[in-house]
């Protein structure tokens, strides 16, 4: 027998009154979880006393009047919370899994990252899931998921902004600053990242800060550079094509630009320093209750992204 096998044998009735602990501080009375879950106010009593006793603590204040958390309650009511919704979750898990995905799924995703890791993707889930009828957006616009009605948006970003939403990171990869070769002979090499302000430079107008590039030295240094915006523009695939027909320097993430990078038609430069890394997520609005295709499309997603960029 495993060592953590003996550790929960040992006590058997760890989960027990745990529901109807959460039920009982959520309905604020013994009355209310009684009529919540079925049962008698005197079962909820006892039920909550044995629970008391087998922790060694008191949970709940009580008055003829009200209830209310002890501080041991509080921090055991919390994580209690949480078990009780990863149960159900599991549960819910279990019943969708026998669900045929059907339906219309409507996808956002950035243009470049698509054409370089979507195609797959799509392709696998069209032939695996027959039933569902794809919208894919291909856009580099910042979309509303909730507003513009999309299912799931795939978004990449150095960091992304707190949200209400469910965020699952599916690849990750570095951000480079690049430069044709003919451009860098016309105009020189930048040694360091305050030489930029003296170049051409074509920057992303999706950011909120396009024209500040932040960088970290290998020694920890960081440093923040305004540059001249040669062409602003909102498309990765646009900046690309500029940057190779030699109109100043960018910086792109690097599955915008595998190709050339590994064809060397782009000098990577500036690399005693480290531009920002480029995370890319699944974001969607909830995870209770996520539908079969949402749910199927994710799961392929990080299925199919390169094992190397996690």
């Amino acid at each position: 027998m495993a060592h953590n096998d003996l550790v929960l044998s040992k006590d058997s009735k760890l989960f027990d009154g745990m529901v109807i602990f959460t039920q009982v501080v959520g309905c604020g009375s013994f009355s209310g979880a009684a009529i919540a879950t079925g049962h008698s106010n005197s079962y909820i009593s006892k039920t909550l006393n044995k629970l008391e006793e087998r922790v060694g603590v008191r949970l709940l204040n009580r008055t003829t009047r009200s209830i209310s958390l002890t501080p041991e309650g509080q921090v055991y009511f919390e994580q209690c919370q949480q078990l009780v919704l990863d149960a159900h979750d599991a549960v819910s898990l279990l019943t969708q899994s026998h669900i045929e995905p059907k339906g219309v799924l409507k996808v956002s995703c950035p243009t470049s990252f698509a054409e370089n890791h979507l195609q797959e993707v799509v392709s696998d889930f069209i032939r695996q899931y027959p039933e569902v009828n794809l919208i894919l957006d291909l856009n580099d616009r910042h979309v509303d998921l909730i507003q513009d009605g999309f299912d799931l948006v795939i978004r990449a970003t150095d960091k992304l902004a707190e949200s209400s939403l469910v965020c699952r990171k599916i690849y990750s990869c570095k951000s480079y600053t690049v430069a044709s070769h003919d451009y860098l002979k016309r105009s020189g090499i930048p040694q360091s990242p305050q030489q930029l302000t003296s170049h051409q430079c074509i920057c992303y107008s999706n950011l909120k800060q396009a024209q500040k590039w932040s960088y970290s030295h290998a020694n920890g240094a960081e440093c923040q550079v305004e540059v001249t915006a040669k062409l602003l523009c909102n498309s990765a695939s646009m900046e690309l094509a500029m940057v190779l027909a030699g109109h100043g320097i960018c910086r792109l993430p690097e599955f915008v630009m595998e190709k050339e990078l590994k064809d060397k038609k782009l000098a990577i430069l500036l690399s005693d320093y480290i531009a920002p890394t480029i995370d890319v997520y699944a974001i969607y609005p909830s995870r209770k209750h996520l539908s079969p295709k949402v749910r199927c499309f994710i799961d392929l997603l990080v299925d199919k992204m390169p094992s190397m960029s996690l």
